[in-house]
């Protein structure tokens, strides 16, 4: 494994809060978005991997850098953090948007077998042949690595988009098969940001001065991109959908824990409940019709291989990994084991865990036994305020803080 690759444990994501937490305030506010390359990233955390996965939580995440940083000082690094609350909120309240995109792709792939041009574009476009030596080379570092500077994942949409002309939905995609911090909902709702369709009209445009400012003039594509960027538009309006109710594990309940990549943090997700026995399932293989990268693959296998170690250390229970997508006979199997009558795992998000534990759901019930579902305080409190835009949820941030307990501004502004 490459040694630019995370390693896919709480131990690693833990290190490496320790590592960054010093840096997260007015060095990361002003050095956040240059890309300097895959050799230099000491100017991002790149805990990216390990929140994703909830190998580190962000609430433990923001807890540390406001020990070292002021709300002030820190301000742009706890507003990306929010972001990703944000986006795993929206799409919780719009799950239709993340239905239409996998059935746009599903069609999309079907016209690459039928529409000869349009797969010559594409297969040009993901093995880095087009020509444009930024986006070639940020192809490469994707799938080498699984993983893209924030600022080098807009410009590199907007050029597909853009560009290139192809289709967002397969660009989405693409990054989604790759990317070791691939998530449902910042993935496809910051691809649908950049081509105008997240936030109506408003699209973003990779410029040239921009890309060759921000990467320390290591790309210079004069002459090769896009001078503007119409907006993409759709007919269909994505209503608003309440939010489901948390559930609740009874007290004194006999269960299994089911341990998946939405959720690596079984120790703290389960407070005065010990499991009878651990099983570790992914999903990670359902993101795409298409193959996935081996980085993103092979972090989020590691990611839940460390998750059940700990937990079946923490709880002194017997535990086990599952790499099949037949969630359902394989829980009923596992509950059958070791006769099993409720099973808990963290709350599944929109997505394709949120799919197969819904499907397993089903299958369980009709067979006398109860799947349910945890939510974290943090998204209970964070998700109900993502109805609209960032903006909206940011406002609440400083109340949000307080309602956690984490930080303040006792330590004054750094200067800037």
């Amino acid at each position: 494994m490459s040694d630019r690759i995370p390693v896919p444990t709480r131990a690693a994501g833990l290190q490496r809060v320790n590592d960054f937490a010093v840096n997260a305030g007015v060095n990361y506010t002003k050095t956040r978005n240059y890309d300097f390359g895959p050799e230099r990233r000491d100017n991002v955390s790149l805990l990216s991997p390990y929140v994703r996965h909830r190998l580190v939580l962000e609430q433990e995440l923001l807890a540390e850098v406001l020990k070292q940083h002021s709300r002030t000082a820190a301000n742009k690094f706890i507003q990306e953090v929010f972001w990703r609350a944000y986006f795993k909120g929206w799409l919780e309240q719009h799950p239709d948007v993340w239905t239409d995109y996998r059935a746009s792709l599903s069609a999309l792939l079907g016209e690459l077998a039928d529409d000869e041009k349009l797969l010559d574009r594409y297969t040009a476009a993901i093995e880095g042949r087009t020509g444009i030596e930024c986006f070639d080379t940020w192809v490469n570092e994707l799938v080498e690595l699984g993983y893209l500077h924030n600022h080098a994942r807009m410009w590199f949409a907007s050029i597909w988009v853009f560009t290139l002309g192809l289709p967002w939905q397969l660009g989405a995609d693409f990054f989604y098969r790759h990317l070791v911090d691939g998530d449902p909902a910042s993935n496809t709702l910051s691809w649908r940001w950049v081509c105008g369709l997240h936030t109506r009209g408003k699209t973003y445009l990779a410029r040239v001065s921009n890309i060759a400012s921000y990467t320390d003039r290591r790309f210079l594509p004069h002459g090769q991109l896009a001078e503007e960027a119409p907006p993409l538009v759709e007919s269909r309006v994505f209503p608003i959908r309440p939010l489901r109710t948390p559930q609740i594990l009874p007290p004194k309940q006999r269960f299994g824990l089911l341990i998946t990549e939405e959720d690596g943090a079984p120790e703290s997700l389960l407070v005065n409940h010990t499991p009878v026995c651990v099983l570790g399932a992914l999903a990670t293989q359902m993101r795409s019709p298409l193959p996935i990268g081996h980085a993103a693959g092979n972090f989020a296998e590691g990611a839940v291989k460390d998750a059940v170690e700990r937990a079946t250390q923490s709880f002194g229970v017997s535990g086990e990994l599952t790499t099949t997508d037949d969630w359902a006979n394989t829980l009923m199997e596992w509950a059958a084991t070791h006769r099993l009558k409720t099973i808990a795992t963290a709350y599944a998000p929109v997505g394709p865990v949120a799919e197969l534990v819904a499907g397993a759901t089903r299958q369980l019930e009709k067979n006398g036994i109860r799947l349910i579902q945890l939510r974290r305080p943090y998204d209970s409190i964070t998700w109900p305020q993502a109805q609209r835009g960032f903006f909206k949820l940011k406002e609440h941030i400083p109340a949000i803080l307080d309602r956690l307990g984490i930080g303040d501004d006792r330590f004054g502004s750094e200067a800037v």
